[in-house]
């Protein structure tokens, strides 16, 4: 009997082990930190041997196969030792993708991955028997286990990517590559660029890349290392023959001489990000055959994700936007970009190296108030200090939101987007905006 050994209690490491014991394994599941009550009665009541607060190397090292957390970064000395003894180290995707047929369409970038996926997964629903799962939802393990897609839609972080084997999507989408989580790649944004191409390393001539043929540093890195793939590539500023572009408020996605036109008018995201996150989600429905008016029609009836760019309340004609999802630079711009009032930007949290200057003609023109909500805002009040009138700081949400309320003026915008990780402060980002909706219920 094999012996799988999963780091981490979380919701991949628990679909792991509940799927590798299904298949015959001998399960042990180790974590550093407490494992969630829900999660410890899943492994108690399926007789999975499991540890927490601690990880025992004598009952990890006899492993035959590992499976990480994508949280885990790979110079933890216990990951080091693991490799050293030449046990193979892999992520809940690759162990996952072993034990299903179904049609694979995995979906990575720095940002617009969740909006993407969930938007492709909504496109395809009504025709398709099609699970959505990665980094969103419930665990791909899980799902391979008890429900057995014919498709899955899934969200990949550069982190999942980085164990995978022999992992091989038949439609991979990259929304974008901007620096982020370089803490991970020692500083090198080569590595991490490289780290999201290897969702294609696989792929054949059979398999699809769908990819912004906007983005540099993608265009820069397929022609220096050219995939095997079939590249459907998307534009906002280009005519596309094979792949999607955007002219006169319509979408164009043309794959092998078919064609379909998609109006943008009632689209209900708003922004350019939003059109580009469109074109993939809808060039990934026609790929896989869905009619065109299933397409449009869903495409005008998607509500959105929660925690990006959300519309939480109006009060005293004051709109407040839950943008908690924003845990790097970029993601930011996207929220400040599509402003369109006086806005009071509540920003902070752990700094990954981020450099702010993209953001500088934004707050120029449309903040004007800085709320810093972080352990450590040193560096934000020394970006932005000479930027704005008003800069202030607090370690707290609900001291945070009543600032906001006091310093904004009727049809101004109060905006969480806070452009870092939420570790110092918060759970993580979702639990960083519920925190906001209910101080804004509160106010």
């Amino acid at each position: 009997m094999k012996r799988l050994v999963v780091l981490g209690g979380g919701e991949s490491g628990v679909g792991t082990a509940l799927l590798g014991k299904a298949k015959d394994y001998e399960v042990f599941l180790s974590d550093k930190g407490i494992i969630k009550d829900n999660y410890k009665k899943v492994l108690i009541h399926n007789e999975i041997e499991w540890e927490e607060e601690q990880h025992t190397e004598a009952k990890i090292l006899n492993g035959d196969l590992v499976m990480k957390s994508p949280g885990i970064p790979d110079k933890v000395p216990l990951v080091k030792r693991i490799s050293e003894k030449g046990i193979p180290v892999v992520s809940e995707i690759e162990f996952a993708s072993k034990f299903t047929s179904a049609t694979i369409v995995g979906i990575t970038g720095s940002n617009g991955k969740t909006t993407t996926a969930t938007l492709t997964h909504h496109l395809l629903k009504d025709e398709l028997n099609v699970g959505l799962a990665g980094n969103i939802g419930d665990s791909f393990a899980k799902q391979v286990l008890e429900e057995d897609f014919n498709n899955y839609v899934l969200e990949i972080s550069s982190f999942q990517l980085d164990d995978i084997v022999d992992f091989k999507p038949k439609i991979a989408v990259i929304t974008n590559i901007t620096p982020d989580h370089l803490d991970r790649y020692d500083y090198q944004f080569e590595n991490y660029i490289r780290a999201k191409f290897r969702i294609a390393m696989n792929q054949t001539s059979d398999d699809y890349l769908i990819y912004d043929a906007d983005d540099e540093a993608i265009t820069n890195h397929l022609k220096s290392h050219p995939v095997q793939s079939t590249l459907l590539p998307f534009s906002l500023e280009k005519k596309i023959e094979n792949g999607a572009y955007y002219e006169n408020e319509k979408l164009i996605i043309t794959i092998d001489n078919n064609q379909i036109i998609m109006p943008t008018t009632n689209l209900t995201l708003e922004g350019k990000h939003n059109i580009k996150n469109a074109m993939a989600a809808s060039t990934v429905a026609h790929l896989l055959k869905i009619r065109k008016q299933t397409i449009r029609e869903s495409l005008e009836n998607f509500q959105g994700v929660e925690h990006r760019l959300e519309h939480v309340l109006k009060i005293n004609k004051v709109q407040y936007i839950n943008d908690s999802k924003a845990t790097n630079v970029n993601a930011t711009y996207y929220a400040l970009e599509s402003m369109d009032a006086p806005t009071v930007w509540i920003v902070g949290g752990v700094d990954k190296g981020n450099d702010y200057s993209e953001l500088f003609p934004f707050v120029n023109e449309k903040v004007k108030a800085i709320i810093c909500l972080g352990v450590d805002n040193q560096k934000l009040m020394e970006t932005f200090g000479g930027m704005v009138d008003i800069i202030i700081e607090t370690q707290y949400m609900s001291e945070a939101v009543k600032i906001a309320y006091k310093v904004a003026d009727a049809g101004e915008n109060v905006l969480l987007s806070p452009a870092c990780a939420s570790f110092d402060l918060f759970e993580n980002y979702e639990d960083r905006g519920r925190q906001f909706k209910n101080a804004v219920r509160n106010l």
